[in-house]
């Protein structure tokens, strides 16, 4: 083993010693143009009134909303101690809720910022929430590690319906696209969690239940070796699903949920987001990396580096951009448009070869006036 007279290096192995200073290395980069955070983030969604806004979930308690555009932070919502793991914003676009480790759902107005009501109810933290509107009442639907799944009044703060099913903690609630209708009187939605499983719920004002399974389309949903972190929809009604076995699916609505394109990983994966308009599908991993895959051959064609540790959570938002968030405490953009990724890909190569990158000679001002400039000019053309 090494030694160190650094104080911050004892009782540390030679391994982790340079695992930090690899970090530390690796920090300074500034690709994804980095928002830098004072705490590590674990969600992020985006802001429904401004395509170039997002909101943040702090480890530290605290959601933030960020500007892509300024590269700053433009308010921020406080209350909570415990770290916020989910996000969600009201269909009305009034109300901010963030999931917590302290076991309840937080509200803010977003418009004063205030905390509202706190929805009590889970016995374990909060991983999970959806906020939607059905017969013209706001309904909000949580999932948390107790295993549960609890429906509320969303104006109240009611306890409408607790779904049980799950045997582990839920990380991951979606709406299905194909069955939403706000007119109707059920929504059906689909959970995934740490006991690899699966499950569809028709989730109504008045009642609320499983949806049980048939020879065709057994249930519950079983295509992970373990823990489903994220799931989604693309324009289809696919499922893409990611998970600590270290692969994203596309669970197939024709094929009764059978998977029919697996994108293997080097180690877990948080999240997937699909950019239809591209034919792009985006994976974020713990291995520090954001994947952009061919969504038709599944085969992948750039990784975007610069995170330093997990990324925790994407979204897509219009323009096709991308926008990651990782416990490093940062959030950066990547630009999914053609031109763009072209770009990358070829920085990318050039910087595996060992190329060194252009640039531009510094333009130095000159110390001549603008006339005097064109007078020099004009007494350089009368020499010829």
């Amino acid at each position: 083993m090494s030694k160190s007279n650094d104080p911050g290096h004892f009782f540390q192995t030679t391994s982790s010693i340079e695992e930090s200073a690899r970090k530390a290395n690796k920090s300074k980069n500034k690709n994804g143009n980095p928002i830098k955070l004072t705490s590590k983030i674990l969600a992020v969604i985006p802001d429904s009134e401004n395509k170039d806004q997002v909101y943040v979930a702090e480890a530290a308690g605290n959601v933030k909303r960020i500007s892509l555009e300024s590269n700053k932070v433009i308010s921020s919502f406080s209350g909570p101690t415990a770290p916020l793991t989910s996000l969600a914003i009201s269909p009305t676009l009034t109300t901010l809720y963030a999931g917590c480790w302290d076991k309840t759902i937080w509200t803010w107005s977003l418009l004063t910022r205030k905390p509202g009501t706190r929805f009590l109810g889970h016995g374990d933290f909060v991983k999970a929430i959806l906020a939607f509107k059905l017969q013209g009442k706001d309904l909000l639907v949580s999932g948390s590690a107790d295993a549960s799944i609890i429906v509320w009044d969303a104006a109240t703060g009611e306890k409408l319906h607790v779904l049980k099913g799950h045997t582990r903690g839920i990380l991951a609630l979606a709406v299905d696209p194909e069955e939403y209708d706000e007119r109707k009187d059920h929504v059906v939605v689909f959970s995934a969690g740490s006991d690899r499983e699966i499950r569809r719920w028709s989730i109504g004002i008045s009642s609320a239940s499983e949806i049980q399974g048939t020879e065709e389309s057994p249930s519950p949903i079983l295509t992970h070796e373990t823990s489903i972190d994220s799931i989604t929809f693309d324009a289809s009604g696919d499922l893409w699903t990611a998970s600590a076995d270290k692969s994203v699916k596309c669970l197939s609505r024709a094929r009764n949920w059978d998977p029919d394109t697996v994108l293997e990983h080097p180690d877990f994966v948080r999240d997937v987001v699909v950019d239809e308009e591209g034919g792009w599908v985006v994976t974020g991993c713990r291995d520090e990396e954001v994947r952009v895959w061919e969504k038709g051959s599944g085969k992948l064609h750039h990784v975007f580096e610069g995170h330093f540790e997990e990324v925790m959570g994407l979204v897509l938002l219009p323009g096709q951009k991308v926008v990651s968030v990782g416990i490093d405490a940062t959030v950066r953009m990547w630009s999914l448009k053609a031109q763009d990724l072209a770009k990358a890909v070829k920085e990318a190569e050039d910087a595996r070869q060992g190329k060194v990158k252009d640039v531009e000679p510094e333009k130095k001002e000159s110390l001549l006036t603008a006339e005097e400039e064109a007078e020099l000019a004009e007494m350089m053309g009368d020499s010829d």
